[in-house]
């Protein structure tokens, strides 16, 4: 018995010390993983430094356990593997596989580019496992459904693709599902039915298409649903009211359609629910608010039309309704003016009308207003920043009537107020400059009267005013131009006089000044050209006197200069031509007087800009001449000599007719020989003469272009005219003459038409052929642009519609052509085009030939990568619909940049070395690079 019992014990013994080394061995082999997974990591801050093989492994036998993001269990073995937050980058080994216990995996926050391995899926006994916040590649790993414990995935915010792992379906114990902000495409897995204790499921900023299931209406343990940001379509399955635990719900930016299902209101512990942005129709659901603990909705940028539900005055708690971008009509209730937590009300864009609650802001903190565009009326509540918290006022586009209240002079968090084109009436209440947050005050085409407060210029905040188009009387207050803060002043259009204030030399930011059509007078400020960031100035339509201060032409960003309407006199600065921004001058109808300097923008001014000043000649002028510069005595003398004037003059008057008919007849046979042009002529006979205007320094007069009108220098021919090639000697020069067909509809609406190309004759482009003139009558036009010796001049003066209507429908068409220029990579008159053929028919020819477009795009740009191609195609259509024949067919440009703004594909695509890369697709969160190309 005694050595059977002896027996025992050594066997015992024995087990106890094998069981001991097999863990050992465990242990060693865990050791030795862990440095196998270091080793493919880049630990570029060294958090990871302490992962070292021990010297002496037996005086620890688990030494690893101590290790930075390292836990063990009881047995020592590694349970808890937490790299989060480290900068670590590399690949994630497939040693990972070997950590048998593991539980928790944390590698979030990292900048991991790699694929995750595959033998992650092996990991059953994972709890938790989160890699958010990288850029993990390739599909997400399965077998991750047989992890019967795992409770929480977290892999959002990375650049997975793929389908979403089916098999996850059976981790009927999972909690929580992340994978929103990757590029996972395909439906919801019906699988995900199983997973009856889910309570958190985020799926937003994929891929996603289909419908949402019906069958998510059975995940009854569902407390947050954020499925934004896809491209799901249909309707919201009416199956999620029985979600009653359902707390937030999120489906916006997407294609989701139908109405908003009433079964929302079934759900009471609802707080959130964000729609906007899909294409919900119908009305309201007057069920939402039995949703009594909603805070926040926002069912905005939809088409949902009807009447706002009286009954989401029930909603106790609302922090936040967006209605805005809608087709909503009828009146706001009343009750929202009841709701005592109401924080941001939006319902701007609609078709709503009538009063604003007078109680609105009376009972809540509100915070931000905007009601603009829409039709309401009546007075402004006079209790809306009654709590002290509103810092946005936008209320403009309406029909509000009424004194801006007084208590908004008090209102202290007020950062913006914008009322602009309404019918407000009374003054501007004192006390706005000195709110010490308000930044923006835009009153501008209202009812105003009074003067602008004097504390508007005291402020230290102010960066836009606007009360132009108003009625206000005064001077302006005397500190208002030096606000240190101001970029954009606008009072034109109202009553204002008395002398601009002489404080420009503390204006750092001052970027516009309107001060046009007022009654001001006195002197311009010298002072003024201290405004070193001044873009915009106009002052016209005033009553300034006395010279143009010289300083103005040094100031360095000055543009556009507006002087026209006032009584300035004394010369132009000579440096006025020169100034280093000018781009745009208006010095018309003033009393100025002296030549024009013949310098900078000077040499190419419209003429129409000196229009109204007598004393003007010279530069771009008729040449100064001693009649020009005589004094008003010698003015006198003449008219005492009327007589022998009259006299002397009936005599000149008949010599000249008999020289005139005489020239004429040696003109017809001389230069209109030819019978094409000479039909021309004789139905033009009645329009004689011809008259010449210049849009810069020219040296031929109109007889030396009429001269060249014959078919030997005809050199293109198109459906708007002919062009001929005219050569001018004494001194020699060369141009192109563009003689345009023309309706008798065309002669009647001529003054259309000479407005229109006075403003083409200011328009500068590199690739666009400069307008140098034009020569008319009371029915022919001839355009005379500069010559083109190595192009097809016909075809660049057809190509940029000169001949059609100018205006903005031709800045159209240029912009258009821009647009092609930069999507093809090609020049306007790319002789791989052909004789004759320029961007806009290369572009025409392949639509009719039924060509792929890609074939027209820039490939050093698109490359092979399709989604990019798809942008840029989209702006390449808009660039089509630019350069329509047409003018009525082209859109204006407001149209244009909403179109840009909306060119994008419903992907976007990285792509590396111009080869698309699929796993880096993402959704557009973002306006287009092409606009930020622009």
């Amino acid at each position: 018995m005694q050595t059977l019992l002896l027996f025992f014990f050594c066997c015992f013994g024995l087990s106890l010390v094998f069981v001991e080394g097999v863990q050992s061995v465990q242990q060693y082999e865990e050791l030795s993983t862990l440095l196998l997974i270091r080793s493919s990591l880049v630990d570029p801050s060294n958090q990871l430094e302490g992962w070292r093989m021990p010297r002496n492994a037996s005086e620890n036998q688990s030494p690893h356990c101590n290790w930075t993001g390292i836990w063990c269990n009881s047995k020592g073995f590694v349970e808890r593997l937490d790299l989060s937050n480290m900068n670590l980058t590399g690949n994630v080994s497939d040693h990972i596989q070997d950590l048998h216990s593991l539980s928790f995996l944390n590698f979030s926050c990292n900048g991991f580019d790699s694929s995750l391995p595959r033998a992650l899926g092996t990991l059953t006994s994972l709890k938790t496992i989160d890699v958010s916040q990288n850029n993990f590649v390739g599909s997400f790993p399965t077998g991750l459904g047989m992890a019967s414990g795992l409770t929480s995935v977290n892999a959002s915010s990375n650049n997975f693709s793929g389908y979403l792992p089916e098999d996850l379906g059976n981790a009927t114990s999972l909690e929580s599902l992340d994978f929103r902000g990757s590029f996972f495409e395909g439906s919801i897995p019906g699988s995900f039915k199983n997973l009856q204790k889910l309570k958190f499921l985020g799926l937003s900023g994929n891929n996603l298409t289909g419908r949402i299931p019906r069958e998510i209406g059975q995940l009854a343990s569902l407390e947050t649903i954020i499925l934004g940001y896809n491209e799901f379509e249909g309707e919201i399955p009416e199956e999620i009211g029985n979600l009653t635990n359902l707390r937030y719900l999120d489906l916006a930016v997407g294609s989701l359609s139908g109405q908003i299902p009433a079964e929302l209101g079934r759900l009471k512990q609802l707080t959130t629910v964000y729609l906007y942005k899909n294409n919900f129709t119908g009305q309201i659901p007057p069920e939402l608010g039995d949703a009594t603990l909603l805070v926040f909705l926002d069912l905005s940028d939809n088409q949902i039309s009807g009447e706002i539900p009286v009954e989401l005055a029930e909603l106790k708690n609302l922090q936040l309704l967006n209605l805005m971008r809608n087709q909503l009509k009828g009146t706001i209730p009343t009750k929202l003016g009841e709701l005592t937590k109401l924080e941001v009300l939006e319902l701007w864009k609609n078709f709503l009308t009538g009063p604003l609650p007078q109680n609105l802001g009376q009972n809540s903190p509100l915070q931000w207003l905007d009601v603009s565009s829409n039709s309401l009326s009546g007075e402004i509540p006079p209790g809306l920043c009654h709590s002290g918290n509103l810092t946005k006022l936008i209320l403009f586009n309406n029909s509000f009537s009424g004194p801006i209240p007084m208590s908004l002079s008090t209102c202290e968090s007020l950062v913006r107020v914008r009322m602009q084109n309404n019918l407000i009436s009374g003054t501007i209440p004192a006390g706005l400059g000195s709110l010490p947050m308000l930044q923006r005050l835009e009153l501008a085409n209202n009812n105003l009267t009074g003067q602008i407060p004097d504390d508007i210029g005291l402020s230290t905040s102010l960066s836009f005013i606007d009360v132009s188009g108003n009625h206000l009387q005064s001077s302006l207050p005397y500190s208002i131009l030096s606000i240190p803060s101001l970029q954009i002043f606008m009072a034109s259009n109202n009553n204002l006089e008395g002398q601009i204030p002489d404080q420009f030399q503390d204006c750092p930011s001052l970027t516009l000044l309107d001060l046009s059509s007022n009654h001001l007078s006195g002197k311009i400020p010298e002072s003024i050209a201290s405004c070193e960031k001044l873009v915009n100035l106009n002052l016209q339509n005033n009553q300034f006197t006395e010279e143009i201060p010289k300083a103005i032409s040094t100031m360095p960003t000055l543009a556009i200069l507006d002087l026209s309407n006032n009584s300035l006199v004394g010369r132009i600065p000579e440096n006025f031509g020169n100034s280093p921004a000018l781009e745009t001058l208006n010095l018309s109808f003033n009393k100025l007087e002296g030549p024009v300097p013949s310098n900078g923008m000077l040499t190419t001014i419209n003429p129409n800009d000196l229009v109204g000043n007598a004393g003007l000649c010279g530069g771009i002028l008729p040449p100064c001449s001693p009649a020009s510069s005589a004094s008003k005595q010698q003015q006198n003398l003449r008219v005492k000599h009327v007589i022998i004037g009259f006299i002397v003059g009936i005599s000149i008057v008949l010599s000249l007719g008999i020289a005139f008919f005489t020239g004429r007849l040696i003109y017809k046979r001389w230069y209109l020989y030819n019978s094409f042009f000479y039909d021309w002529f004789n139905n033009s006979n009645k329009a004689w003469p011809w008259t010449l205007v210049a849009f810069q320094r020219i040296s031929f007069t109109s007889s030396d272009i009429i001269a060249c009108i014959m078919e030997s220098n005809i050199i293109g021919m198109g459906g708007t005219g002919i062009v001929y090639k005219a050569e001018a000697y004494r001194p020699h020069a060369t141009v192109a003459v563009k003689k345009l067909w023309r309706t008798e509809r065309d002669i009647e609406n001529g003054d259309d038409l000479f407005r229109e190309v006075n403003l083409l004759g200011r328009l500068r482009h590199r690739n666009i052929v400069r307008l140098l003139g034009y020569i008319h009558n009371e029915t022919d036009v001839l355009m005379v642009y500069e010559y083109m010796p190595n192009g097809n001049l016909g075809t660049a003066l057809h190509e940029y519609g000169y001949a059609l209507k100018v205006g903005e429908k031709s800045d159209i068409y240029s912009f258009g052509v821009v647009l092609l220029e930069l999507l093809t990579g090609k020049m306007p008159l790319d002789p791989a085009f052909g004789e004759s053929v320029d961007i806009v028919e290369w572009v025409r020819r392949k639509i009719r030939n039924n060509r792929a477009l890609e074939e027209a795009l820039d490939h050093s740009i698109a490359g092979h990568c399709k989604d990019v191609q798809e942008e840029m195609l989209l702006v390449l259509r808009i660039a089509i619909l630019c350069t329509a024949k047409l003018p009525k067919d082209r859109p204006s440009m407001r149209d244009v940049i909403t179109m840009l703004g909306e060119a994008k594909p419903r992907r976007k695509s990285i792509c590396h070395n111009g080869v698309q890369n699929p796993s880096k697709e993402r959704p557009i969160f973002s306006n287009s690079p092409v606009i930020g190309l622009l």
